[in-house]
């Protein structure tokens, strides 16, 4: 490997601000592309893919938003605002590429075909619910959609993705891994460490910000004084592009060719997607208290959904009776599944202890047994289905 000698005799600072990375666009908000801009080769069916699953992302954070404040759910995360880069970026992978996301990519999900009740199931953490009742809502995961499980901690997918790219390079099966986190997360250690990683060992990995503006409640003006997210790539010699994330054709042709990349080459890629998040940081966050209404106005004239609506509009594949129709059978339909989740048990308190051993450990055994007495003497207060009680020994339990 050759490495530029070139010296100077002279001290010679620089700040990064030499490099201007430009935002990728194609499409503008009127639902037009922009001047010499070409639009990436997607059929109707595919087209129709992506916005039915953007769709359905928008209208089941409206749904289980209001379900939480009425009581019926605990926490809800939206991916509101953030739908063209998360659905976009899905999309232009193969769908046994693997994605490890942060916690506001159920739009990814829809797109592999997660169906209303597995939606359902994990929100309620009922016993149909794969991870068993054991993570908080939205913390969804699935192994037939190649779909990590997500954890609460932040950023800790990033350097997993990495070691998961590893396997793949390993395995020469043309994949990938994908992970998205926000700006926020790219603050932590975890990022940089699996930046540098990934770079040392040339595996394919696609890492993607999206850069809302706000971790949680902190602007991006308190959090870095750089250009963004992406100048960070330079100091790993990794591939880079900004893109605009509400831009449903950039954010697709963005990583497709950064797949490319990844797939044939080995190359990691970082691309940061330029969003806005539309809704609170999480059911338990009042954004009121630090934006304001104004700058929330503006980015909803910006709306990803619309614009990629209007696209539709002008190819001929869609029209307000499509809409209504599609936006109706949404509705009635995340209904009917939150329903039916509901109606169904808890997990059975035994599978408190399963799932990490091949035999539970006597220490853990001695605190389920004592877990299951005292929910025996006290069957009142507890759900009879979590508890793995017949009516019978309920019935009997609370006589004693």
């Amino acid at each position: 490997m050759t490495r530029d000698t070139s010296s100077v005799h002279a001290p010679q600072f620089m700040t990064g601000d030499e490099w201007q990375i430009p935002t990728f666009a194609l499409l503008r908000q009127d639902g037009t592309l922009h001047t010499g801009a070409e639009a990436p080769a997607l059929t109707q069916d595919q087209a129709l893919r992506i916005y039915r699953a953007m769709r359905f992302t928008r209208v089941l954070d409206e749904r289980m938003l209001a379900a939480q404040r009425q009581g019926r759910l605990s926490f809800y995360l939206q991916c509101t605002g953030e739908e063209a880069t998360v659905v976009g970026a899905t999309a232009a992978l193969r769908d046994d590429d693997m994605i490890m996301a942060q916690y506001r990519e159920q739009g990814a999900l829809a797109y592999r075909g997660f169906s209303i009740d597995e939606f359902m199931n994990q929100l309620f953490g009922n016993a149909l619910d794969y991870g068993k009742g054991r993570q908080m809502p939205i913390h969804y995961g699935s192994a037939e959609r190649y779909y990590m499980t997500i954890s609460s901690p932040l950023a800790t997918q990033i350097p997993q993705a990495v070691g998961y790219a590893y396997g793949q390079k390993l395995d020469a099966e043309g994949r990938c891994t994908i992970t998205f986190f926000g700006e926020g997360a790219a603050s932590e250690g975890d990022f940089h460490a699996a930046l540098n990683m990934a770079s040392v060992h040339q595996v394919p990995v696609i890492f993607l910000c999206r850069n809302n503006g706000y971790a949680i409640s902190t602007p991006v003006a308190e959090q870095f004084a750089a250009d963004g997210i992406a100048p960070r790539a330079f100091g790993y010699r990794m591939h880079v592009i900004r893109v605009d994330g509400n831009d449903i054709l950039a954010v697709y042709q963005a990583t497709l060719a950064a797949r490319r990349l990844a797939v044939e080459h080995n190359k990691p890629v970082l691309i940061e997607a330029m969003t806005y998040r539309l809704a609170a940081h999480s059911s338990s966050d009042d954004p009121a208290g630090y934006r304001s209404q104004q700058e929330e106005a503006a980015w909803r004239e910006k709306d990803p959904l619309a614009r990629m609506r209007l696209w539709l509009e002008h190819q001929g594949w869609w029209d307000d009776d499509d809409e209504r129709r599609r936006e109706e059978q949404l509705r009635g339909e995340i209904l009917a599944g939150m329903k039916r989740a509901e109606r169904e048990p808890p997990p059975p308190l035994a599978s408190l202890v399963s799932d990490v051993y091949d035999q539970v450990p006597p220490a853990l055994a001695e605190q389920l047994a004592a877990l299951e007495a005292h929910v025996r003497r006290y069957p009142d207060h507890y759900p009879r289905g979590a508890v793995g009680l017949s009516d019978g020994d309920a019935a009997k339990a609370g006589g004693q």
